[in-house]
C-alpha cells in the first residue's frame, strides 16, 4: 500500500549535480574573463553565493539582487571592478549547459512516474531550470514545475507552497513528500507546509539546526522503502533513517 501520493523534488544537488554543472560554467567564465579561477576563489565564490541566496531565503533579497551582485561583489574583493548582470548573463549561458544527474536520479524518476504524482519545486532561475530539465531528459516525467521566480515566493515561505498546493489536483496534505538536499529551505519549508520531509544527505553531513526532517537519506534508492506504508521492514531499516 502507497503512503504517499504526491511527491515533490527539488533540482539542484537532488536530482542534477549541481556542483559539476556550476564548477564548468565557473571555469568558462573566468576563462572569458582572462582570470584564473583558482580553489581559494571558487571557495570564496560558493561563500558569497550561498550567504545571498540564503537572504533570499529569508525575503532580504530578490533573486535578480541576488544573481546581479554576486560576481560584482566576487571581482571587488581581488581588486577588479565588473559588471556583475553582463557576468551573470554568461554564467547562465554556461550553467545552462550543465545537466549532469545525480547517481540514481534518472532512474529513481523514470519508475516512480509511473505510480506518483511528480513535481519539481525549486528555487532557481526558471529559464535555467527548464532547460537542464529538458536536457537531463527528466522534464516529461514530472507534472508540473513549480520555480520560485515564476511563483512570486521561494522556500520555506509557506506562500510559495499555498501557491503549489493550489495547483496540484486533489491535493491531500497528508500523503505528500518533499524531497530536498536543504535544510533551510525543503526541509524547513515542507514543515512550515505542513507536509513531511526526506532530507537527502549524500555526505551524511551533521544537522546542528533545529529544523528536523521526517526522513534522511544518504542515497535516492533509499526513498523506495518510505514511500509504502509497510516501512518498518529489515531493509527499510537499513537504508533510511528516521529522523
Amino acid at each position: 500500500m502507497q503512503k504517499y501520493k504526491t511527491l515533490l523534488f527539488d533540482v539542484d544537488d537532488t536530482l542534477l549535480d549541481f556542483g559539476a554543472a556550476e564548477k564548468l560554467a565557473l571555469e568558462m567564465l573566468f576563462k572569458g574573463e582572462q582570470a584564473l579561477l583558482t580553489p581559494e576563489i571558487e571557495a570564496n565564490y560558493k561563500k558569497i553565493n550561498h550567504a545571498l541566496w540564503k537572504s533570499f531565503e529569508e525575503g532580504k533579497l530578490d533573486r535578480d539582487e541576488v544573481v546581479n551582485t554576486r560576481f560584482s561583489i566576487l571581482f571587488k574583493q581581488y581588486g577588479k571592478d565588473v559588471d556583475g548582470t553582463v557576468l551573470e548573463n554568461n554564467y547562465r549561458t554556461y550553467l545552462e549547459q550543465g545537466h549532469q544527474l545525480v547517481n540514481g536520479a534518472f532512474d529513481l524518476i523514470m519508475d516512480l512516474h509511473q505510480k506518483y504524482d511528480l513535481y519539481i519545486v525549486s528555487n532557481g532561475v526558471s529559464k535555467t531550470q527548464y532547460k537542464r530539465l529538458r536536457d537531463s531528459g527528466l522534464y516529461p516525467m514530472f507534472k508540473d514545475i513549480f520555480v520560485s521566480e515564476d511563483t512570486g515566493f521561494q522556500k520555506p515561505m509557506k506562500e510559495y507552497f499555498d501557491y503549489v498546493f493550489a495547483r496540484i489536483p486533489n491535493f491531500a496534505a497528508e500523503q505528500t513528500l518533499i524531497v530536498g538536499d536543504s535544510l533551510s529551505a525543503d526541509i524547513k519549508g515542507g514543515h512550515l507546509a505542513g507536509i513531511d520531509t526526506c532530507w537527502f544527505n549524500p555526505e551524511m553531513i551533521p544537522n546542528h539546526s533545529d529544523i528536523i526532517a521526517t526522513y534522511q537519506i544518504q542515497k535516492l534508492v533509499e526513498l523506495y522503502p518510505i514511500l509504502t506504508e509497510n516501512n518498518n521492514s529489515i531493509f527499510s531499516q537499513s537504508l533510511c533513517t528516521q529522523a
